[in-house]
């Protein structure tokens, strides 16, 4: 019989987009028999991380610091923005096509067995672990895909969950409030561990099931929590830490709410996973995570940030008033259609003062007329919407030729956006 598997990675991932008749399928059976039919058990710490927003920079500091302190260190994140081996890395290093398609086949050969199918996020979610287990990792950093009760991630236990924040995103899977958003993410919770919370405004029915639930609750501003200090930060700990430590490398002030979590984590972790100070101090300023608030250049200055939802975008907000410009802000802004384009928009519109619009030739991409209409819905003035395009790129093209050296632009709305963008501009260097 000739194999007609895919041979290349690209191969691959154009036959895993359309295995499954849904793009987002939640639940955990499928994901569990496949696990169970390759056999794959875990020995190794594993520490979950939920949330709305804040998932990534958590991921991004952890997989730092535990590198710093020498540990064999696995974290599978998602979404890519330039290469899907992005999503999975050992010691802080991209897995290989030729590994990623050896697995991919495994894991393929497990499915036909059992008869059942699996999203493109679930084969990765098992090629993730199935390479941490092989590579000997000390611990896997795992990021929650979706919400978390019913996240691929999910079939694995944890031994630490960390919920970053609770807002609104995803409302057409999760719940249309913050507390079925919630009560979703609270799902990777595990009898008799650790869950850190660093979300500061925990809708109040939410919280009595966390404290209701077996879990063993750590919630900021009561279990542990932070103070800013000039070119400092303080961290209280759980049981009495104190450290004096330098600002993390990842912009906003918001970032010490992330951070703290980070360290509560490690704290809880101390005696299976022990990381001395000065590692922590290392792993914090070396942190690196593109398209959040990423700086690509000076003159102009040019913003890449993957916010697309009103939490993420106020978020962006702060760090763009923080960091004020002697000319223009230009808007480069491309979004998915089932995102709250309106709310996000009217977030930013005080620190904008030039937009351009893209339209997203992607699943779920919102027109440059979509987007058009939800910069009036949320309040921008027509003169101040300069040109729509068909494209990001030719959104991004028209405003590099059009700003001065003292101008800024601030490409954001979306993943998608800030990836074409990249690629672009590896394009234009290469």
């Amino acid at each position: 019989m000739i194999d007609t598997r895919p041979t290349t990675l690209e191969g691959w991932l154009n036959y895993l987009e359309k295995l499954h008749p849904k793009t987002i399928d939640m639940g955990l059976e499928r994901v569990r028999r496949v696990r169970d039919s390759l056999r794959l058990t875990v020995d190794f710490p594993v520490i979950t991380v939920a949330g709305t927003n804040g998932k990534g920079s958590v991921c991004a500091m952890l997989e730092s610091i535990f590198s710093q302190a020498s540990y064999n260190t696995g974290c599978y994140t998602s979404p890519h923005l330039l290469r899907y081996n992005e999503r999975i890395r050992v010691n802080q290093h991209e897995i290989s096509d030729e590994i990623l398609c050896d697995v991919f086949a495994e894991i393929e050969s497990a499915r036909e067995s059992v008869g059942t199918t699996l999203t493109y996020f679930e084969f990765g979610t098992l090629a993730a672990m199935l390479i941490f287990v092989r590579a000997r990792v000390d611990v896997a950093i795992l990021e929650v895909g979706l919400g978390g009760r019913l996240d691929a991630v999910n079939v694995f236990d944890t031994d630490c969950a960390i919920l970053t924040s609770i807002d609104l995103d995803h409302m057409d899977y999760l719940g249309s409030t913050r507390e079925a958003i919630g009560q979703e993410k609270i799902g990777i919770f595990r009898e008799n561990k650790p869950a850190i919370c660093a979300e500061p405004d925990i809708p109040r029915l939410l919280y009595e099931k966390m404290r209701s639930a077996s879990a063993r609750l750590y919630c900021i501003n009561d279990a542990f929590g932070y103070m800013a200090d000039n070119q400092q930060w303080r961290y209280r700990g759980i049981s009495g830490h104190h450290y004096n430590l330098p600002l993390p490398a990842l912009k906003g002030d918001f970032q010490l709410q992330n951070a703290s979590a980070v360290l509560a984590a490690l704290e809880i972790l101390e005696e299976t996973l022990p990381v001395p100070v000065n590692a922590i101090r290392r792993g914090l300023v070396e942190t690196i995570l593109a398209g959040r608030f990423q700086m690509i250049s000076a003159r102009p200055t040019i913003i890449l940030d993957v916010a697309h939802n009103p939490a993420a975008a106020r978020k962006l907000s702060i760090n763009l008033k923080a960091l004020p410009t002697k000319g223009y802000t230009y808007a480069v802004a491309g979004m998915l259609k089932d995102k709250d384009m309106t709310g996000t928009l009217r977030v930013l519109k005080n620190n904008i003062d030039r937009w351009l619009i893209g339209g997203l030739n992607v699943a779920r991409g919102a027109s440059e007329n979509e987007i058009r209409q939800a910069l009036e819905e949320a309040g921008v003035e027509q003169k101040n919407i300069l040109c729509s395009f068909p494209d990001i790129n030719s959104a991004y093209v028209y405003a590099r030729e059009h700003v001065n050296d003292d101008d800024r632009i601030c490409v954001f709305g979306s993943f998608h956006t800030v990836s074409l963008v990249m690629k672009d501009i590896d394009g234009l260097n290469s």
